[in-house]
């Protein structure tokens, strides 16, 4: 999900794995419900994965000792993070958590939420982490934008961009963002996407775009299925993943190029240097010893990898 005055960029993620997970209409979105995973694992398990874990030492002790990273995630936005049919979080992010869960020793645990509130829930407290496709922006590392009140770091970890996302056949024949004016366009309330539509009006003139801001990415989508909609910017991989899986692939298609690819990232408190270089450095080691590639190929999202884990890299 991209920034709200920059991109919220949401990659390149093509997934024609988890069809179950979409139903509305003929298979076609996934609503997420539920606030949290199940409790942590016990004591014994989560001191035991640490002390096999290569990174586990990087780890703030308080970390380490409960054994478990809170993650704050808008988990309604197929393929990136979805809830499955046993209404267990799954998808790219998901898997990749599991994966750096695996080197640092603990079990990251995912907690439902709205996606413009997620930095500011870090910030107070209620999460260690934020992970839910969150393209990292200057303004989202300085707190200047509405959806990251505080600021974060970013330990950056995939690349994605934004998509516009139309009715099988193209019906109102769009290739562009120029053949969105006059058009109603849906997309997510304080995302990059959002900021993409703000400025696409602003070229339209007297034929202005008919905007409908939605609070989660399923209700754009739901919007354009019903007709609503004549159009609907999102993140790349989940613009490609409905075309690819919504209605057995017979509701929507991809049009144009994917626009602004930038890095998401994983958000951390920027007074928890420690928590941050951890991860920087656990992200590097699944690069580097191939379980990030693995993710990557399962969800068809290899065009958003990246070869080098960094810290607000995004412009």
């Amino acid at each position: 999900m991209t920034a709200s005055t920059t991109r919220r960029t949401t990659a390149a993620k093509s997934r024609i794995a988890a069809v179950s997970a979409i139903a509305v209409a003929g298979a076609m979105l996934l609503t997420a419900c539920g606030d949290q995973t199940d409790s942590g694992p016990k004591e014994s398990e989560t001191k035991g994965n640490a002390a096999a874990a290569p990174l586990a030492d990087k780890l703030p002790k308080e970390i380490r000792d409960k054994g478990v990273i809170k993650v704050g995630s808008d988990i309604a936005y197929a393929p990136m993070e979805f809830m499955d049919e046993k209404n267990k979080p799954a998808g790219v992010d998901i898997d990749i958590a599991n994966a750096l869960g695996k080197v640092l020793g603990v079990e990251f645990q995912f907690e439902n939420a709205t996606f413009d509130q997620l930095v500011l829930g870090m910030n107070n407290g209620r999460t260690d982490i934020v992970m839910s496709s969150m393209t990292d922006t200057k303004e989202r590392q300085q707190g200047a934008s509405d959806d990251a009140k505080g600021g974060a770091d970013f330990v950056n970890y995939f690349k994605a961009g934004s998509a516009i996302l139309v009715q099988k056949g193209n019906p109102k024949n769009v290739s562009t963002l120029d053949d969105l004016c006059g058009l109603t366009v849906a997309a997510q309330r304080g995302t990059a996407n959002e900021t993409l539509l703000k400025e696409t009006q602003k070229k339209c003139g007297s034929n202005k775009i008919k905007p409908f801001i939605s609070d989660q990415d399923t209700d754009s989508i739901t919007q354009l299925q019903t007709k609503r909609a004549d159009a609907v910017i999102t993140d790349f991989p989940v613009a490609l993943y409905n075309e690819l899986n919504a209605g057995g692939g017979k509701l929507f298609e991809v049009v144009g190029e994917q626009i602004d690819a930038a890095p998401y990232g994983i958000a951390v408190s920027k007074k928890n240097t420690q928590l941050r270089d951890a991860l920087q450095a656990a992200v590097q080691k699944i690069i580097d010893d191939g379980s990030y590639a693995e993710v990557l190929k399962e969800w068809k999202a290899e065009s958003g990898a990246i070869e080098k884990a960094t810290v607000n890299a995004g412009k």
